[in-house]
């Protein structure tokens, strides 16, 4: 089982929403980062009311986001059987916020959710833009991923 697995769970309404085409971004976003195989990894499309209060619990923000990543490669790794996918971690966005985002930017619901797909997978595997260094760094990422198409976060 030599592949990454995506789980992607929808939680609202997904009209409009290429589910599939959002799995396979996922896919690529872990190869131009050169995950090795087997790696797993979980997405979330869920409501303001669902990440606000992931963000409170988790995060200690009392407020909504549009996207959270919970990375399972911080701390202790357990140890895996042979061959086993490892799980990477859990990306929650949130629809609603990922739509005012979309109108705001003048760009397509599904353009905004792959932005914050890609962005989640990224700060899942390390990067940060808590400066403008990094910043800059993380956006390159996305670009590579999203093929020029990174806006500004």
């Amino acid at each position: 089982m030599s592949t990454y697995i995506i789980e992607l769970q929808c939680e609202v309404d997904d009209a409009g929403i290429d589910r599939h085409s959002l799995e396979r971004l996922a896919v690529r976003a872990l190869e131009t980062e050169h995950v090795p195989k087997p790696a797993e990894l979980s997405i979330v499309l869920a409501d303001d009311a669902t990440v606000h209060e992931l963000n409170r619990t988790y995060r200690n923000t009392d407020a909504p986001t549009d996207v959270l990543s919970f990375s399972q490669l911080d701390g202790e790794q357990f140890t895996r059987p042979e061959g086993s996918a490892q799980h990477l971690g859990d990306i929650v966005i949130s629809v609603e916020t990922a739509a005012r985002q979309a109108a705001e930017y003048r760009q397509a619901l599904q353009q905004e959710l792959e932005h914050l797909l890609v962005h989640g997978v990224l700060h899942l595997l390390g990067y940060d833009h808590e400066t403008p260094e990094d910043a800059a760094a993380m956006r390159l990422q996305e670009e590579a991923v999203l093929g020029g198409s990174a806006r500004h976060h």
